[in-house]
């Protein structure tokens, strides 16, 4: 399966703010903390973004954010377009209810990529089933728990008890002694942490 390799921290600077990607390094020594500009020999210039350049970036945040390939944002946007109601919204509202972000959400995993890997892993039951597919799609009242032989593995254990005082989006519910969450309801706009103006992406795609 494709995916991002490169560093991820470079991801948080080219976009200036923090994108949480790393977990708990991100709370502790974030490298835009110490250089908030973009990577590379000519990070600190100054360039003139054109109006494309500007959704794009929006676009790409939104991408690294949720990490997504190109191919699967795509396919969402499209998703969305054909659903009632605003096209922005209804994107950001599919993604959120991928899998893996709700485990990241209901602070069971420390970041995106490790709630997508502890998934694929088979570490997750959906409804007391087994669901090993990150982009599975979950509805309103669908219960997501960790599996009774995983839950001593120290990196859930270690996860949970780091973001034992963080708070939690109003949409979903946990239960953080029997390792399990429910989505509650689907999550408005103020819900939805999301750093990105969803409008600049329907101009960009809109466009294409």
């Amino acid at each position: 399966m494709a995916r991002y390799r490169g560093s991820v921290c470079r991801l948080c600077r080219r976009s200036g703010i923090k994108l949480f990607l790393k977990g708990e390094r991100c709370f502790t020594k974030c490298a835009l903390d110490k250089r908030a500009y973009a990577a590379g020999q000519h990070g600190q210039r100054r360039i003139k973004i054109s109006d494309y350049g500007i959704r794009l970036r929006e676009k790409q945040k939104a991408r690294w954010y949720y990490g997504l390939l190109e191919h699967q944002f795509r396919n969402y946007f499209e998703k969305a377009e054909r659903l009632r109601g605003i096209t922005g919204l209804n994107l950001f509202i599919l993604i959120e209810r991928r899998l893996d972000n709700v485990v990241f959400r209901l602070r069971l995993a420390g970041s995106r990529a490790q709630a997508r890997q502890l998934v694929c892993h088979g570490h997750f039951l959906v409804n007391g089933k087994p669901v090993n597919i990150p982009s599975y799609q979950l509805r309103v009242g669908d219960t997501v728990e960790v599996r009774e032989k995983s839950r001593n593995i120290p990196c859930i254990q270690q996860v949970v008890e780091q973001a034992a005082g963080r708070d939690l989006p109003s949409w979903l519910s946990l239960e953080a002694k029997d390792f399990r969450g429910k989505v509650a309801s689907l999550p408005t706009r103020e819900e939805i942490e999301a750093p990105v103006e969803e409008q600049l992406i329907v101009e960009l795609y809109s466009k294409v």
